[in-house]
C-alpha cells in the first residue's frame, strides 16, 4: 500500500531535484532515503526514477504518483491544520485566494483589521496562480476564495461581502469625461486597458461588449494598476474598475468615471469556502470583517 511518507518522498524529490537536497528537506539521511526509494520500487514492482547525472528524473509511473501526491498532500495538510483550528477555536492559518486584481486592492484594507482582531491567526495570500480560483479552492490550496463569480458546487458555500458597480474611467481630457453613461458602440473606437485576464473572464466583455457584438479598437493588458491609471490620465486608453476603487482614483487623479449603459453593470463580491470550513471561528470573523459587520 502506498503511504503518505511515500508521497512526501516523491514530492520532495520533484521539488528539490537531487537525492541529497530531498533528504535534507525530509530531515532524513541520504542512505535512509535511498532505502525507502528502493523499498517502494520493490513493493510496486516499478521503476519510479531514473538517474540523470546527480539528479533524478521521474518515469511515467513516477509522474503518475507525483500527480497523486500533488492532490493528496495539500488535502491532508489542510485537514491537519483545520483539525488544529477546531481544537483551538482560534488558532490556525487563513489561506486566501484572490481571483480578481481589484479584489486584491480591497483585501489589503480588510487584512489590517483582521490581523488586529485575530492576532493568533497567520495569513497566507495567493493572488497569482497557475490554476483557476475554483480549482485552487476545491484542491485546498487555500481556505477562502475572494471572487465576484459564483460557480455552483455542492461542497462550497459563498458568503456575499458587498455589492458594487463597474464603471469606466477616462481622462478629464477625453470625450467621455462628463458623460453620464456610455453605450457599447462608443468603445468600438477606443483603446481598452484591462488586467492580464482572458476576455471571456472580464465583465466588461461578457456583460457589456459581447452581448452587443462589439469589440474595442484595441485591447491592451496591463499588469500594474498604477501604470494603467497613468495611461488613462495621459489619454492613452480607458479602463473599467469597481466604483469603490474608481472613486479613490478620481479623488487624486484627473480622471472621470462614467456608467456602463443606462442601468450599469452591477456585481457582488463573495467569499467562497468549503461548507465545513464556514463555521471555523477565524473564517467567520474574516467574512464578517469583509461584510463590514465587525
Amino acid at each position: 500500500m502506498i503511504e503518505l511518507s511515500h508521497l512526501r518522498i516523491i514530492s520532495a524529490l520533484h521539488e528539490n531535484g537531487t537525492l541529497t537536497e530531498a533528504a535534507n528537506a525530509l530531515c532524513l539521511s541520504q542512505s535512509a532515503l535511498s532505502h525507502q526509494i528502493r523499498y517502494l520500487e520493490k513493493k510496486l514492482e516499478l521503476k519510479l526514477w531514473q538517474r540523470e547525472g546527480r539528479g533524478l528524473r521521474l518515469t511515467q509511473a513516477g509522474n503518475l504518483l507525483l500527480q497523486v501526491a500533488q492532490q493528496v498532500l495539500p488535502m491532508m495538510d489542510h485537514a491537519g491544520s483545520t483539525l488544529k483550528a477546531y481544537a483551538a477555536g482560534r488558532q490556525g492559518i487563513l489561506r486566501i485566494g484572490v481571483e480578481c486584481y481589484p479584489c486584491y486592492e480591497w483585501l489589503t484594507g480588510v487584512i489590517a483589521d483582521f490581523l488586529l482582531a485575530m492576532p493568533e491567526v497567520d495569513i497566507d495570500i495567493a493572488h497569482q496562480f497557475q490554476f483557476s480560483g475554483l480549482e485552487g479552492l476545491l484542491n485546498h490550496q487555500f481556505d477562502v476564495l475572494v471572487t465576484p463569480d459564483i460557480i455552483s458546487n455542492k461542497t462550497l458555500v459563498y458568503a456575499p461581502l458587498f455589492d458594487y458597480e463597474l464603471v469606466l474611467l477616462a481622462s478629464k481630457e477625453h470625450l467621455f469625461a462628463g458623460l453620464e453613461m456610455i453605450t457599447p458602440e462608443m468603445l468600438a473606437t477606443e483603446v481598452l486597458l484591462t488586467f492580464p485576464v482572458p476576455a471571456e473572464r472580464l465583465d466588461i466583455f461578457t456583460q457589456f461588449l459581447f452581448p452587443a457584438s462589439i469589440a474595442p479598437a484595441q485591447h491592451k493588458q496591463i499588469q500594474s494598476i498604477d501604470i494603467m491609471m497613468q495611461m488613462v490620465v495621459y489619454n492613452r486608453g480607458v479602463c473599467v474598475l469597481p466604483d469603490w476603487l474608481a472613486d479613490n482614483y478620481c479623488s487624486k487623479l484627473p480622471v472621470s468615471k462614467v456608467r456602463l449603459g443606462r442601468k450599469g453593470v452591477h456585481k457582488t463580491l463573495f467569499a467562497g469556502m468549503h461548507c465545513y470550513d464556514a463555521e471555523i471561528p477565524y473564517i467567520k470573523r474574516f467574512v464578517r470583517l469583509g461584510q463590514g459587520l465587525d
